[in-house]
């Protein structure tokens, strides 16, 4: 090979070098562009749990512009304060969970005021001793859900010539200390109380799951096995009490059988409305994703958003749901 040669090689190297140095900061910029998003999630603890977080990863994508740091707490609110005290020393732009209870958050979300990033809660709801402490709130109205289910109940019961006769509830709560299981539960005690033949049988928590509930029910069937109502304040609460009380040889139906309200309306959940196994099954929308988007966004251009956001949200019974309306469920 010549010197002339062997330096016009050489010359062709350094450039080519020098292109893939000047690729490297533009791949930086581009991730530098990205919004930032701490997203803790309570765990997956259920068929529902994982489609709100499906929902989220899906909202707040590379392709939509956003690097999320995802979190799962593992039904544990220290993880999830852990994990919130890690998304603020990253310096993100954004800190999105949804928490495990309601209280017990206000030392971490004044951190995260301190640092100036906004917070954005799901799905449950907090209690704050100064509500600045988070930007906003999107989630379900969970009184209100409690109350759709026990409105249908007395109306079903005196249909069935049942409105002055003895009613014996089982209620199985959900996370003690979540906003939903405090909504839920507060409904069926108002119900109670203003339904003098409604008698409380038992009130024991399932903690949302299914393996936890099959174990509670088979405990309380061993002491009695006169229930008409099974109160669930989730569908994975709902088939474990279901498969308990079949096993014991009761009847899950709203003919002369065991009545099972239940709550979110997955499609396992209406699967179970359908064969009349459920009677009803109040929809709690996980979906959450694109809203988290939407305020997000606004919150970039600097526009006034709605702060506290409830999803509407519809309800499915034994008696009306069909194969097409359970086909239709994106969850």
């Amino acid at each position: 090979m010549s010197k002339r040669m062997f330096a016009i090689i050489a010359c062709l190297a350094v450039l080519l070098c020098g292109c893939v140095k000047e690729a490297q900061p533009a791949a930086d910029a581009s991730k530098d562009n990205l919004i930032k998003v701490g997203f803790s999630q309570v765990g997956a603890e259920s068929e529902w749990r994982v489609a709100n977080t499906e929902s989220i990863k899906a909202a707040l994508s590379i392709k939509n512009g956003y690097e999320l740091i995802f979190d799962d707490a593992r039904q544990e609110q220290e993880n999830q304060i852990r994990a919130i005290r890690t998304f603020i020393q990253q310096n993100v732009d954004y800190i999105v969970f949804s928490p495990k209870v309601k209280t017990g958050w206000n030392s971490i979300l004044q951190e995260a005021k301190e640092a100036q990033i906004p917070v954005i809660i799901i799905d449950r709801n907090i209690e704050v001793e100064d509500e600045g402490l988070y930007t906003a709130h999107i989630g379900s109205d969970f009184l209100k859900e409690g109350e759709k289910a026990v409105q249908w109940l007395e109306k079903l019961l005196e249909k069935q010539g049942r409105k002055d006769k003895p009613v014996r509830i089982v209620h199985i709560q959900g996370t003690i200390g979540s906003s939903a299981q405090i909504g839920r539960t507060n409904a069926l005690e108002q119900a109670i109380k203003r339904n003098s033949n409604w008698k409380m049988v038992t009130q024991e928590c399932g903690d949302f799951t299914r393996a936890k509930t099959y174990e509670v029910m088979g405990a309380i069937l061993k002491q009695t096995k006169d229930i008409d109502v099974v109160y669930c304040e989730n569908d994975g609460e709902a088939l474990g009490a279901i498969d308990a009380m079949e096993e014991a040889g009761l009847k899950c139906n709203v003919n002369g059988g065991v009545i099972v309200i239940s709550f979110d309306a997955t499609k396992l959940g209406l699967e179970y409305c359908l064969k009349g196994k459920i009677a009803l099954d109040v929809e709690c929308n996980p979906l959450q994703g694109p809203y988290v988007n939407e305020i997000i966004q606004k919150l970039q251009r600097g526009e006034p958003i709605e702060r506290e956001k409830l999803i509407d949200e519809t309800q499915f019974d034994c008696f009306t749901i069909n194969k097409k309306m359970i086909d239709g469920r994106q969850y």
